[in-house]
């Protein structure tokens, strides 16, 4: 069972890890923009944040691979001919799933949160070290909020053939620039890259409608732009990496909490606070939840394994699958109810919890009258 389900975990923290590669590291990767050391760094320090979702659906699919092969062998028929009953033959499984929830509670609380503080501030030195890394030259780049960038040519800060393209909150242009050449300076200040035009041609679109292609667009040129700002917060800010609620320690967030109920609001302010309060708190009780996730899918996975008694790895995939991506499901709605903390959706978010443990002792029972 032990090997079964950290085989489970170790497969579903690649598949939850992948993406987040694929998205924001790898491209930064082929292009040069990272090294294969740091590349590397980044990606060891994405494992405990994967974990965080995989364990819970790692330890349930492991479960079932064994107990479901078990039974279908009829290896568990043949321990209860002996006189080992249900709660016997669970009770390792149910220690597991307890080391499980406790390890689950170490990566909720303080592996996961020093881990996502660390990616960013590594990602943020290696922005800061040499900010012009992110211009690649032909290559369409989106990283700064608002604008798409592309260059023909770089040299060093100097840029040849540059393309601007300004966007709004609908991803919709307002506005082009196509420019002969460009230069970027740091305002390590303002943690912005500025860039100066040359020799430009720009078009101006209706900002309310620019996709009406009827309505012709303003076009212009000028021998020298004003500086354009772009902002490099999305890899880290003026003062170092925002740590969110998400990112903080178990005693973080403990003295968060403590601030926050201490803290009295103007009147005026008190509906935005009282949100901002079930943020932290929904926050704080989502990392027990998961935790406690770890131990009621494997409880449900026992009696699920026994009574189904299938040996395909696939089906049984199947099963864990559905079950875990329900429980997110019922949960992802529940803190969507975080702007109206007067339904306690920080006590709701147990709900589906305490569902897969009532279900779960339900279909104990009937097995074990078998």
């Amino acid at each position: 069972m032990l090997f079964t389900c950290v085989a489970a975990v170790g497969l579903f923290t690649f598949i939850v890890m992948v993406p987040n590669i694929a998205r924001d590291l790898l491209p930064y990767m082929l292009a040069g923009q990272f090294s294969a050391a740091l590349f590397t760094k980044l990606v060891l320090l994405l494992i405990p944040f994967a974990i965080t979702y995989s364990l819970p659906m790692g330890l349930l699919t492991g479960v079932l691979l064994t107990l479901g092969r078990l039974s279908a062998d009829s290896e568990v028929t043949a321990m209860r001919a002996v006189g080992l009953s249900i709660n016997r033959i669970s009770r390792p499984v149910l220690v597991l799933a307890a080391l499980g929830a406790a390890l689950a509670l170490y990566f909720n609380f303080d592996s996961m949160p020093r881990a996502r503080v660390e990616y960013h501030r590594a990602l943020g030195e290696a922005v800061r070290a040499n900010p012009l890394r992110f211009i690649v030259e032909k290559t369409f780049i989106r990283d700064f909020p608002g604008y798409v960038v592309y260059v023909n040519e770089k040299n060093g800060a100097e840029m040849h053939d540059f393309w601007l393209w300004e966007i709004d909150d609908q991803k919709r242009v307002t506005r082009m620039v196509r420019a002969e050449s460009g230069h970027f300076d740091y305002d390590e200040a303002n943690n912005a890259l500025i860039l100066t035009l040359t020799h430009a041609q720009v078009e101006t679109r209706n900002e309310k409608n620019p996709e009406n292609f009827l309505e012709a667009p303003l076009v212009g040129s000028f021998e020298r732009s004003e500086p354009v700002r772009l902002s490099l917060n999305r890899f880290f800010g003026r003062g170092g990496v925002h740590v969110k609620q998400d990112w903080m320690t178990y005693r973080e967030l403990n003295a968060e909490r403590a601030r926050v109920a201490a803290f009295v609001p103007p009147p005026d302010e008190a509906k935005q606070f009282a949100r901002d309060r079930m943020k932290l708190e929904l926050v704080y009780q989502d990392k027990f939840n998961t935790a406690l996730a770890v131990f009621s899918l494997a409880l449900l996975g026992v009696p699920l394994g026994i009574k189904v008694s299938r040996r395909e790895t696939s089906a049984n995939f199947g099963v864990a699958l559905l079950l875990t991506l329900g429980y997110y499901l019922l949960t992802v709605a529940v803190k969507a109810l975080d702007r109206h903390p007067e339904y306690r959706p920080d006590l709701l978010l147990w709900v589906p919890n305490l569902l897969i443990l009532g279900l779960g002792a339900w279909l104990f029972s009937r097995i074990d009258r078998k």
